[in-house]
């Protein structure tokens, strides 16, 4: 079945350049320039993937973005920022979106982004009840939610993830590679902090009532949950 793809941005000429490239890929495309009219679109049926920009008049896209997780949607979220800014970034983050992109951006890699995106998304099943504990810290894999000394912390999807990652492997050493490859799934160029940061937002949510730090950084190496 063709994967639905919805784009609000106020560039027409970026969602016509994407709707023409990624229906070429095969994806069914729908765009929106203006917030209200993709917000009507998301509310008659969700797609498999939102492409969202920031910068827009109305409502910009981390209010969207925010919106649509306290709605209780985890559709795989693509935000496009045209600030190479890290607390642009980690705002979006913060408000529930799974990955940005700078503008302007290779085509090629958004195409990656987007495999990858929907790969993950496809994959989640079903699981009984079932928790991963490292001393003081609980992620609980049915009600995805994390708790540090019966303290509930708010993670995003992404956020989760590491977290899982990192906790059905400690005390081992991931490597960027590894952790790209694993969170989301495709190789990594070298040219995105993407990996750092998710680990600041990590450390720091993990950290935040005065707990000792689990991951750590190897230099050189990766990141170690110890």
């Amino acid at each position: 079945m063709r994967k639905k793809i919805l784009i609000i941005d106020d560039d027409e000429k970026i969602t016509s350049m994407l709707k023409r490239n990624l229906a070429f890929e095969g994806y069914m495309i729908q765009t929106a320039n203006h917030v209200n009219d993709g917000l009507m679109i998301l509310r008659d049926e969700e797609p498999d993937l939102l492409i969202l920009d920031i910068m827009m008049p109305v409502m910009d896209g981390w209010e969207v973005c925010r919106r649509i997780r306290e709605g209780g949607s985890q559709m795989p979220i693509l935000m496009l920022t045209a600030k190479d800014d890290v607390s642009d970034r980690v705002k979006g983050l913060d408000t529930g979106a799974d990955d940005y992109l700078v503008k302007p951006f290779a085509l090629e890699e958004l195409l990656a982004r987007v495999r990858a995106l929907l790969r993950r998304n496809q994959g989640v099943v079903e699981e009984d009840k079932q928790q991963l504990q490292y001393e003081d810290i609980i992620l609980d894999l049915d009600t995805r939610e994390v708790f540090r000394n019966g303290i509930s912390i708010e993670l995003t999807t992404k956020e989760f993830e590491l977290l899982h990652l990192f906790l059905s492997n400690p005390n081992k050493v991931l490597s960027r590679d590894v952790i790209m490859d694993k969170i989301w799934g495709y190789d990594y160029s070298g040219e995105s902090n993407v990996i750092e940061v998710y680990i600041a937002l990590l450390r720091q949510k993990t950290e935040e009532n005065g707990e000792k730090r689990i991951i750590h950084t190897k230099r050189g190496a990766g990141y170690v949950l110890r």
